[in-house]
């Protein structure tokens, strides 16, 4: 644990920090004597974290409305904190994902995730980079990528991409930047749910069990330890580093390139049956099942099923949806 006041007189921006792992490292920052500042679309949100540091921690912390998709946002905000005090660390943490097939993505589903995780964290570093070197002043970006930037990650193309290109850019400007005494580092966390992620990402319990399997400590991470490593990062004592990407609770490196690869064994026919069930409910899509042809039902056979009636049980932490697809569809593996 880092010693109270370890990151006292340091302004720090986080994106999207008004919550998920955002506002988890936030606080750390805080209780360690940070100035806080955050930015986000959604003002309410940003709002109700504000209160809630208030309110436990006494602290001051600076909001900013600010869509980082857009450059000319972000040269605002940067504008208006710079107006008050100069930053000292930047934080790179929003980021969009979702689950798709990559061959079913439009190019307005790519740009949703490209847009905030790759664009949004690159107009963000140069808008606060330039000013520091124009200021001859010291600082520090910290991204936070993910494990795909080892493995990959299938079905999830174009955050994986995003998160390489922003590992890329930590590694660029860490040579560029360095003479000027601006420092790049990065963390890629492993499995870290969050409400929002784990509703994007993880089809009900079961996939949450699969995916903690892979990991070699056999849990995911909390949210205070990831806190914990970046506030690390931010401190004086780690103020040598340059050029370093972190990985933090991951997965089995050499286990293979995603933790959705069980989803790429599914056959066509099992993955028309989900989507059918996800569009007029699990009882409408067992009916169905039980009443088509047999020829179809052959289909569905071709592949080995994993037959499994728990999941509709009356206490079943699974959604509807989740239990047709366990039951029904999902494969041994």
């Amino acid at each position: 644990m880092l010693a109270a006041g370890s990151l006292e007189g340091k302004r720090v921006l986080v994106t999207g920090g008004g919550s998920g792992l955002g506002a988890a490292m936030a606080t750390r920052f805080i209780e360690l004597g940070a100035n806080l500042v955050i930015c986000g679309r959604r003002l309410e949100v940003l709002q109700a974290a504000a209160s809630r540091w208030q309110q436990d921690l006494g602290a001051q912390v600076h909001i900013h409305r600010c869509d980082i998709r857009d450059a000319v946002q972000v040269e605002s905000m940067m504008d208006s904190i710079w107006q008050d005090r100069p930053l000292d660390v930047l934080v790179n943490n929003a980021a969009a994902t979702f689950i798709a097939r990559s061959e079913h993505l439009s190019h307005r589903a790519a740009d949703a995730v490209l847009a905030p995780t790759l664009h949004g964290s690159m107009y963000c570093s140069l808008a606060a980079g330039r000013r520091w070197i124009e200021g001859k002043q010291q600082g520090l970006i910290l991204s936070i990528l993910s494990t795909s930037t080892i493995t990959g990650r299938a079905f999830t193309v174009p955050s994986a991409m995003a998160k390489s290109a922003v590992l890329a850019m930590t590694k660029s400007l860490a040579v560029e930047w360095g003479r000027y005494g601006v420092r790049l580092l990065a963390i890629a966390p492993g499995s870290f749910p969050t409400p929002g992620a784990s509703a994007q990402l993880m089809a009900g319990k079961r996939s949450q069990l699969r995916a903690e399997s892979r990991i070699p400590l056999g849990r995911v991470g909390e949210h205070a330890e990831l806190a914990e490593l970046a506030s690390f990062l931010l401190s004086d004592a780690a103020k040598f580093m340059t050029i370093a990407r972190l990985y933090l609770a991951t997965e089995q490196p050499h286990g293979g390139p995603s933790c959705f690869v069980p989803l790429a064994r599914r056959s066509q026919a099992q993955v028309r049956v989900q989507g059918y069930a996800r569009r007029v409910g699990a009882r409408v899509a067992v009916h169905w099942l039980a009443t088509v042809k047999i020829s179809r039902l052959a289909v569905l056979a071709r592949c080995p099923l994993h037959w499994d009636a728990r999941p509709f049980e009356k206490d079943s932490p699974l959604s509807n949806e989740d239990a047709l697809a366990t039951a029904l569809m999902r494969k041994s593996v």
